[in-house]
């Protein structure tokens, strides 16, 4: 039995620093190995690539299982299992000697690793509406992007006097602070709030979120725009350091830039969805990134400003993300209220999924060169400005 959680206030900062952390874990898993990407594939003989692959398939197909559970028992128990996972899935990829055996090992790091950004989504669900949950999550969104600044850093100067293995060892000594942290989390979804059908029964709620218009529409500009994210996550370490020649330990800087933008753009975004529709904002934010996306992916065609061009232009597409992750998901589980759970689940499936797209495309179809990271950047941006620009409904 999971021991009830000492009180802790849902407003105080513990809360929000407990569901910040939880939230970083996507970000934390993999930012912090990508300096040592190039390292890894030259030690492992094999497409690195694959191993964030590997984790997106993991941590798309495991919320969707976790969501159900998450509706019938709670949000603790899935969280306490979820990070025990997690600590045994990075053991096992800090022990790898193959590319084979740590894509594996990924993927079960996966499935522990999907249940923090999940259940912290479906608790600021259980607690606040529509606006309040959408400044909350800015609010995370600023705590949180501690991890992708501080990742790659750490990431880039551990390989400087250790390998790469070691990285690995320190996620799962992460894991288990935040394991132990877990015991101060309070449960969100009372028992009166859960969903009393079987959790086989509770699967079939997927299909209505499915169906459902709403949803789907503004849970779809997120994903697109999370393929485009993913392959400058996926990219951007082979780009700048071997086709720009960029030090892997100065990596993180540029990477952090990136991070420094979203977080202003987070703080920004709380003033703004107390003024204007959330449909406003994603339009706006939308065309702001497709329009950087656009002319980065000109840039790098005609060979025009080199790494300095590239680096401005994402700092602008990756700074809308302040603002379109928070707006985005908060309009998404207003509209289905009855299932926070299942719907965080599924919103987490295909934001975090859609970095398979990206990472097949870059292990498949990479030239050697910033262009197939560009092309995938821009195609996948404006596709989820179009689907910004199609008449919103309002929920």
């Amino acid at each position: 039995m999971i021991a009830p959680p000492a009180k802790v206030s849902t407003t105080g900062l513990p809360f929000v620093l407990i569901l910040s952390a939880l939230m970083a874990f996507t970000s934390l898993s993999t930012d912090i190995y990508l300096p040592a990407m190039p390292m890894m594939a030259a030690e492992l003989q094999g497409n690195v690539e694959l191993t964030i692959t590997g984790f997106l398939v993991g941590f798309a197909i495991a919320q969707l299982i976790w969501g159900p559970i998450s509706d019938h028992l709670g949000r603790r128990i899935p969280l306490f299992i979820g990070m025990a996972l997690f600590m045994i899935g990075s053991a096992g990829c800090a022990l790898a000697t193959d590319i084979t055996h740590i894509v594996f090992w990924r993927v079960f790091q996966a499935l522990g690793a999907c249940t923090g950004p999940m259940l912290a989504r479906a608790m600021i669900r259980d607690l606040f509406s529509r606006t309040r949950a959408a400044q909350m999550l800015s609010t995370l969104v600023v705590v949180m992007a501690i991890a992708p600044i501080a990742g790659p850093l750490i990431g880039g100067q551990l390989i400087r006097f250790s390998t790469w293995h070691s990285i690995f060892w320190l996620l799962a000594v992460i894991g288990g602070l935040m394991f132990i942290s877990l015991w101060w989390l309070p449960e969100t979804l009372g028992e009166e709030k859960r969903v009393k059908a079987s959790v086989a029964g509770a699967f079939r709620n997927y299909g209505a979120l499915l169906r459902n218009r709403k949803f789907m529409q503004f849970t779809l500009i997120l994903t697109c725009y999370y393929v485009a994210a993913y392959a400058f996550i996926t990219g951007s370490p082979f780009v700048y350091i071997r086709y720009f020649g960029v030090d892997p330990a100065h990596y993180g800087w540029l990477f952090a830039l990136n991070i420094v933008g979203l977080m202003g753009m987070s703080v920004v975004n709380r003033r703004l969805v107390s003024h204007h529709p959330l449909e406003t904002l994603l339009r706006y934010a939308s065309a702001v990134a497709a329009l950087a996306a656009v002319v980065m992916a000109i840039c790098v065609w005609f060979s025009l400003g080199g790494i300095v061009a590239i680096v401005a232009l994402v700092f602008v597409f990756f700074s809308m993300n302040g603002i379109l992750a928070a707006t985005s998901t908060a309009a998404a589980l207003d509209a289905v209220p009855g299932h926070a759970g299942a719907a965080s689940a599924l919103i987490g499936s295909l934001q975090y999924g859609s970095g398979i797209i990206s990472s097949l495309l870059l292990a498949t179809m990479s030239d050697g060169t910033p262009w197939t990271m560009a092309w995938i950047i821009a195609s996948f941006t404006v596709a989820s400005w179009l689907l910004a620009q199609r008449r919103l409904p309002r929920v």
